[in-house]
């Protein structure tokens, strides 16, 4: 027979459950809907600026390098802050550090929409994306106080629809935002949504602290996980950007990261508050969902990288366009996302989960063969099918890992949920923005001389490659003529998809590990409990 070892959620036994809110304040339905308008907010911001990308580079001149950190920087902030904002959110209140984080994020926004340089801009959005992890773990936290146990899980889906709607819609509204207004609109927008749901946190949402909440700070252990991952994700970036895979300040950099992470998970076992009590992890299922959104972000959110690049590079569309022809992703995500929470509801999350995955990792290698020639047909197919593979991975997963948290660390596990989401994020834009880039600057030089261009390749077309664009200057540059043109063009098109199709192959086996991780997922057993024990 198998042992089990139980966390109690108070000294006195289970948590009681909420009491029936009177008013506004506190309300359960109303708080969802207040921490769903600066949760949607976060998420949006997660993808809708990977359109605005292509013309962010162009208007700030910046490089392959600088353009994957206008999302990693953000991803990155929130992965390394999210777990540690769960703490202060456990410690001092989910309301308040919700507060905190919406107007923080919106300030934020304001001073990236009004930033003239691409380190200006970088520097703010990490700025942003601290805020951000203010706030999204205190969410979860508020739902899981505020709703009844036979509730929480619908709460939670929906909450996880929200999210996914939201990072899919991304897409469609930068489009919009950026080619009818501008750029800076995409970060400006987010002000008027802040004062909105800083409005509607301060009349609705009710404070809830735990029993068992956290007294002290693992400041180590903080300084010990932020470095690793800061150490992780900047020598993959640079990997791809100049120093190589075969570099030795690549790998310094990555085992540097591997020895600092081993370090956290020494430190955590000795501290008397750990930012991450390793006990939890003894659940398989709460193991399994963390690693499942970890892999789930990188395919996804490494693999929407470049695919906006094909589209206005390759395919020469427009940023109204090019969010258009991503709505069948946005919309198969907003129609699955709440037909996946009741399946889940119903049969737990496994067979859903393994499911999402099969689809994501069949959709991966689909586009690996998306040319210049591909129909609007057969990029939706694809789309659409990538679409319905996500959606019951993030309703699900987040179920898997707060459900099986004790109520005194639902900050922690809000928080985990959504680092390891950002994490998969920052780690897939980087590597496959990375094996994108390498495989460019091998392949460029032997496509050149394959096409019989009569001279040398040339250094700043290698980079533009990077992004699939051919330069609208090309045509009037000294000695060009129609047919030189169009062979240059084909060059920089048929590397940049070469390059594209190698991350979208890499993407494709990393989903196929998710649905092995997937088979080892199960419904948290203290939230069918309603709030009791969590069983380990």
């Amino acid at each position: 027979m198998t042992s089990q070892t139980t966390i109690d959620k108070s000294p006195q036994g289970p948590a009681p459950e909420p009491a029936p809110a009177k008013g506004l304040r506190g309300h359960p339905w109303l708080t969802l809907f207040a921490v769903a308008v600066g949760v949607m907010m976060v998420a949006l911001d997660g993808t809708i600026v990977a359109i605005a990308n292509p013309v962010i580079q162009r208007d700030l001149e910046a490089s392959m390098a600088d353009v994957q950190w206008i999302t990693n920087g953000y991803l990155l902030a929130l992965a390394v802050a999210l777990i540690t904002a769960g703490k202060l959110g456990d410690r001092f209140g989910h309301r308040q550090t919700f507060l905190i984080g919406i107007a923080g994020f919106a300030a934020a926004s304001a001073a990236i929409g009004m930033s003239d340089s691409i380190t200006l801009l970088i520097a703010f959005r990490v700025l942003q994306g601290l805020f951000g992890a203010l706030l999204m773990p205190a969410a979860l936290g508020l739902l899981r106080a505020t709703f009844p146990a036979e509730k929480l899980n619908m709460a939670i889906g929906i909450w996880g629809m929200v999210i996914g709607a939201s990072t899919a819609g991304g897409p469609i509204l930068g489009g919009v935002l950026v080619e009818h207004v501008s750029w800076q609109s995409v970060f400006f927008i987010n002000v008027p949504v802040g004062v909105l749901a800083l409005a509607m946190g301060l009349v609705i949402l009710k404070d809830h602290r735990a029993r068992n909440a956290p007294r002290s700070f693992d400041i180590v252990g903080i300084v010990l996980l932020s470095a690793a991952m800061a150490s992780l994700v900047w020598g993959i970036v640079k990997a791809g950007e100049s120093w190589g895979w075969g570099s030795g300040s690549t790998w310094g950099f990555i085992g540097g990261a591997v020895a600092l992470f081993a370090l956290f998970a020494v430190w955590e076992t000795k501290v008397k508050e750990p930012l991450i009590p390793l006990g939890m992890f003894r659940s398989v299922p709460l193991s399994a969902g963390t690693v499942l959104m970890v892999l789930m972000a990188f395919a996804f959110m490494g693999g929407l990288f470049p695919v906006t690049f094909y589209l206005s590079g390759v395919m020469g569309l427009g940023p109204v366009d090019s969010g258009l022809h991503l709505l069948p992703l946005t919309a198969m995500m907003i129609v699955s996302s709440p037909l996946a929470g009741a399946l889940i509801t119903k049969y737990g999350p496994r067979v859903p989960l393994v499911g999402g995955m099969v689809c994501t990792a069949a959709a991966m290698f689909g586009m690996t063969t998306l040319t210049t020639g591909t129909s609007t047909l057969v990029m939706s197919l694809w789309f659409a099918l990538l679409g319905l593979g996500l959606a019951p991975v993030m309703v699900g997963a987040t179920e898997v890992i707060v459900g099986n948290a004790p109520l005194e660390l639902s900050g922690v596990a809000g928080g985990l949920q959504q680092a390891a989401m950002q994490v998969g994020g920052a780690l897939g834009t980087a590597v496959l923005g990375a094996v994108l880039s390498s495989k460019v600057t091998s392949e460029f030089a032997g496509n050149w001389k394959d096409a019989g261009i009569p001279v040398p390749p040339d250094p700043r077309l290698e980079q533009v490659a990077e992004f699939g664009a051919v330069p609208a200057e090309l045509d009037k540059a000294p000695g060009m003529t129609p047919d030189l043109a169009s062979k240059i063009g084909a060059v920089i098109h048929d590397t940049f998809l070469s390059g594209m199709g190698l991350a979208f192959t890499v993407a494709g086996v990393v989903a196929v590990v998710a649905v092995l991780v997937a088979t080892l997922t199960k419904r948290g057993e203290n939230a069918e409990a309603g709030g009791g024990a969590v069983h380990i």
